[in-house]
């Protein structure tokens, strides 16, 4: 009769605690609903300046279309370049040479170089070449041994090249010049790489458009009327009007991905701790920073990908399977149409709705509903505002630059008499909410929803699954626009913290002739399955499309 009792009692605990976990989970819900409609009200307000804002930005900005390019060297892959270099079909020096020549006859337009170091480069190149003459390498060993082998590289200005501007897009009295290569940037190097420049990127690289007062503001190729994203914006430009061939970029919250979109190249954000994540600025000594931040991989050609990884992986970091034969045909394949019934973000425009109907129609993907996306937002925010020590205009400097308190920065601003932009302004108030003003209970819910939702895709993609999904519900928009779309980054900050790899892939043009890309993901250490389907798209689809050229007279 005693175990009775006991039974019905545990039953009874059984049955209450379940009930406590769907009332918490309900309010949860709830709570997050109100949140959704206060972000949803703000950005909607938020609209109404800035849309006028960007009309005005918009007529300021004279039409300016590219020169043609006219060197055949601009439009080799590095994967044969870097072959023919080695074999000395083709020198170093002339790539070089016709690299800088293009970065003198675009960046006028584009404003994407914060600093070039064009003779250096061009003298590392004629070394180079006199050493593939005089043949103290076989072909296999200059192969392995340094992969990009004179082949011209340009890096965002926030990693640090020795000897180069690294002031992540900050106005500063003393201007900041890196005194070592940053890890990524030394293994570009000793994979035989000749770095052309530093490229322009947001101050503290805090925004999804590239502009500061620094450098100013970076334009797109397709139209310069509109942005070039962000933070990784300098790379894309160049990269995209063939100033550039392979670049250095790096992503926290889609900053390689959403460039990559709106310039129609390629874009990827690798596995975790595959490429070391140190020597940026603006740098963070919480241990989860690389789970969250790390230097990416944006190549005009999608077969460039693994080739620009393998140069600028961490030998002592996760090991990555590029060399492996992947069978297209043996890949699962899903989607998902939206982000869930978050009812937040903005729709899909229907052109970038088209094209992933294609893509999920080429691989036959399979159609899948991943419900704690609706958390997506919420989980993303929260834990990347709770690191610890990353560096921000409120953090002590090490360069000596004066501290600023948010109530006096706030006030500089809206005078308009701060040296800063609107992003790193406001990160102050927005780490301080989240830090100070949200519930535990509520942080630790969200920190249980995104260990559940990471499982969700590990038992969803396993090592042989890819998953395909919006970039951002629009192409190029005007510049400043980002600022009533923030809430729209979701569809790619997620990846980040679940701490999945991701690329942004070129699918075509819009009706505005505007770059059209789709998102690739992958379980952690499977980049060569994104990087796969990446080449087949561009088989598919044909890949970069160069922008709208002057006309010849």
């Amino acid at each position: 009769m005693l175990s009775y009792a006991f039974a019905a009692v545990e039953l009874l605990l059984r049955i209450f605690s379940k009930g406590c976990r769907i009332v918490k989970r309900e309010f949860h819900k709830r709570m997050s609903w109100a949140i959704r409609r206060l972000l949803r009200g703000v950005m909607h307000l938020f609209s109404w300046f800035v849309i006028p804002y960007t009309y005005l930005v918009s007529a300021r900005i004279r039409s300016h279309r590219l020169p043609p390019i006219e060197n055949p060297l601009l439009q080799i892959p590095a994967v044969t370049l870097a072959g023919k270099i080695r074999t000395g079909q083709i020198k170093s020096e002339d790539v070089v040479s016709a690299y800088i020549e293009r970065c003198r006859q675009v960046n006028p337009i584009l404003n994407a170089i914060v600093e070039e170091r064009f003779e250096q480069a061009l003298a590392e190149a004629r070394q180079i070449d006199e050493e593939v003459a005089k043949k103290l390498r076989t072909e296999e060993q200059m192969m392995t041994e340094t992969p990009i082998l004179g082949v011209p590289v340009t890096i965002k200005e926030s990693l640090a090249v020795k000897g180069m501007s690294n002031t992540g897009g900050r106005k500063l009295k003393n201007k900041r010049i890196a005194q070592q290569d940053s890890p990524v940037v030394e293994q570009i190097r000793k994979s035989g790489g000749v770095i052309l420049l530093v490229s322009n990127t947001p101050e503290l690289c805090l925004c999804w458009e590239t502009y500061n007062k620094c450098t100013g503001l970076t334009k797109n190729p397709y139209n310069v009327k509109r942005t070039v994203g962000g933070s990784s914006g300098g790379e894309a430009a160049l990269i995209s009007s063939a100033a550039s061939l392979i670049g250095v970029t790096t992503d926290i919250a889609g900053s390689s991905r959403l460039p990559a979109a709106f310039v129609g190249v390629f874009g990827h954000k690798p596995s975790p701790f595959s490429v070391s994540p140190y020597g940026h600025n603006p740098s963070c000594e919480d241990e989860s920073w690389g789970n969250f931040f790390t230097p990416g991989a944006m190549c005009r050609y999608a077969e460039d990908l693994p080739l620009l990884l393998k140069a600028m992986s961490d030998p002592a970091g996760v090991t990555l399977s590029l060399d492996a034969t992947v069978n297209l045909t043996e890949i699962n394949y899903y989607y998902m149409e939206n982000d869930g019934p978050t009812g937040l973000t903005e729709p899909i425009q229907p052109d970038i709705q088209a094209a992933i109907q294609n893509v999920v129609n080429h691989f036959n993907a399979e159609k899948v509903q991943l419900k704690r996306l609706i958390w997506a937002l919420d989980i993303s925010i929260c834990k990347m505002l709770r690191m610890k020590n990353i560096e921000t205009i409120y953090t002590q400097q090490r360069d000596g630059q004066p501290n600023t308190t948010v109530g006096k920065e706030l006030l500089k601003y809206f005078c308009g008499c701060s040296d800063s932009d609107l992003p790193s302004v406001v990160i102050g108030p927005m780490q301080h909410i989240v830090q100070n003003y949200i519930p535990t209970s509520r942080l630790a819910f969200l920190d249980q929803q995104t260990e559940l939702l990471r499982k969700d895709f590990l038992d969803l993609l396993g090592t042989n699954g890819v998953f395909i999904y919006p970039v951002f519900p629009n192409t190029a928009h005007r510049h400043f626009s980002i600022f009533h779309k923030l809430v729209d980054t979701s569809y790619m900050m997620v990846f980040n913290t679940l701490g999945f790899p991701a690329a942004s892939c070129m699918v075509g043009l819009d009706r505005e002739k505007l770059p059209i890309g789709v998102q690739i993901v992958a379980s952690p250490g499977q980049d060569h399955l994104i990087f796969a389907v990446a080449q087949e798209l561009e088989r598919k689809y044909g890949g970069w499309v160069p922008p709208p050229a002057q006309q010849q007279h």
